[in-house]
């Protein structure tokens, strides 16, 4: 029996607007428990939007944010974003070693990090131990972008937000950080909402998708909906026509 989908974040009639401009125009809208997202759609269309709501990077400008039950409101900055990290298309690092990077979350919390618990953080991101006390620069982008995700889960958090996290990556570095974001789901059933500009890894990757065009939630929906709308301005965005 197919256990019944719930829902983490919910969208209420969300609407942002600035410099006199609707960036999203009455979205409502699901993300579940457990599952990969990805929201595709053409520039513009109001997705990084929607990905900096969820942790309160910023507030809509009406409308509603729902997670796990409780008001986005009520949560503090700081519980809401260990509560929903998020790891960004040029991993910014900080200077230093692989070690200084994973250990900031804990250092913002005046924690310290063990050596154990950074190599187990390391081995969830398939990176070698060796590379703990490595000075960031000297990484490959892959590497990089496996620390970035991997400082994001230093505070274990139960949504994970991806915006073009491979853009950059050449097609084996790609594939490997699919690889992890899909076994880092199966392990910790985080949920994970991912921008992606490439329809095939949406496809690949999402149990779910989201179709954002001009600030509007167009469609939501498997991801095979990619394959099988029947919305006309969405055929025409997979056919590289929008």
């Amino acid at each position: 029996m197919t256990q019944p989908l719930e829902v983490t974040i919910h969208f209420e009639h969300v609407h942002y607007e600035k410099n006199s401009s609707f960036i999203l125009k009455d979205v409502t809208g699901d993300f579940y428990k457990g599952k990969i997202t990805t929201i595709v759609g053409p520039s513009g269309a109001g997705k990084t939007t929607v990905l900096k709501m969820c942790n309160g990077l910023i507030s809509p400008t009406s409308g509603d944010i729902i997670i796990d039950g409780k008001n986005i409101n009520e949560f503090s900055p700081t519980s809401l974003r260990q509560y929903v990290g998020i790891a960004l298309q040029n991993a910014p690092l900080i200077r230093g070693t692989v070690y200084d990077n994973l250990a900031l979350p804990m250092t913002l919390q005046n924690k310290l990090l063990s050596e154990k618990k950074a190599i187990s953080t390391l081995e969830d991101v398939s990176l070698d131990m060796n590379i703990l006390y490595r000075d960031v620069h000297n990484l490959s982008g892959g590497q990089k972008q496996k620390v970035s995700i991997a400082r994001t889960l230093m505070n274990q958090p139960k949504i994970l937000l991806l915006d073009e996290i491979t853009s950059a990556l050449d097609p084996t570095s790609t594939n490997e950080i699919e690889q992890l974001i899909l076994s880092i789901n199966r392990k910790y059933n985080v949920t994970i909402i991912w921008i992606t500009h490439n329809l095939g890894q949406a496809k690949r990757v999402g149990d779910y998708t989201w179709v954002m065009m001009g600030g509007e939630l167009v469609e939501s929906g498997e991801s095979s909906l990619l394959d099988h709308s029947t919305n006309k301005r969405i055929q025409q965005f997979v056919e590289g026509k929008a």
